[in-house]
């Protein structure tokens, strides 16, 4: 193993063995980026490294499911000023079918992120920024694993689509890049679950008058 990938081993085979991450407070709302737009969005893998145990994936799946998911969640930004997202995928692990209750593995993908201001040419910080994403438990993969309730293709998707969520809050952790007013309202607001909207009561029909006698 590598030695960028030695320091978060210890880290990222807890996380694979943890029941559960925790509630991502971002998932249903797009917060305000101030005045950021998506620029370039570059994803490569070529130097990732498989953390066992865990199914295999290419390097190519993990730049095509991530440079989706970073296009579906940063791409609806509207500013005034470009910003480019660099990310490198590290390591993963899918998590393989396990004995439930004894051997429940979990799935982990490991990043490093870097943005660029595009006016300045120049990146907004020192180092990468080193991302654990968790794959997370439902409460059926928190019974029989996610190695058994989830495919491969589904444990990837969940991993990118969390690991835009997180690498968005690292960015809001820094909002003097961005010019964000903390004052400003969401971008986009959560969406309403339909079940919570009460149904309109129709007005009863008035009974029509009975025609007049000749």
């Amino acid at each position: 193993m590598s030695a960028r990938l030695t320091r978060f081993a210890p880290l990222a085979l807890l996380t694979v063995l943890s029941a559960c991450a925790a509630p991502d407070p971002l998932t249903d709302e797009l917060p305000n980026m101030g005045d950021f737009r998506l620029g370039h969005n570059i994803v490569v893998a070529d130097n990732m490294q498989q953390i066992p145990p865990s199914r295999n994936a290419t390097p190519e799946e993990w730049v095509e499911i991530l440079t989706s998911e970073i296009d579906r969640r940063f791409g609806q930004y509207e500013g005034d000023r470009l910003y480019h997202i660099g990310i490198a995928v590290d390591g993963y692990a899918l998590a393989p079918p396990g004995i439930p209750l004894v051997l429940n593995p979990r799935s982990v993908l490991v990043l490093s992120v870097n943005v660029w201001d595009d006016a300045l040419g120049a990146k907004l910080h020192d180092e990468p920024e080193q991302i654990l994403v968790l794959e997370g438990a439902s409460s059926e993969t928190a019974v029989i694993g996610s190695g058994i309730a989830r495919t491969r293709e589904e444990q990837m998707q969940v991993l990118a689509r969390n690991a835009a969520r997180q690498i968005q809050r690292w960015m809001l952790d820094n909002p003097e890049w961005f010019s964000i007013d903390p004052d400003a309202p969401p971008f986009r607001e959560a969406p309403v679950p339909e079940a919570a909207v009460e149904p309109v009561a129709e007005a009863p029909a008035t009974p029509a008058s009975p025609p007049a006698a000749p």
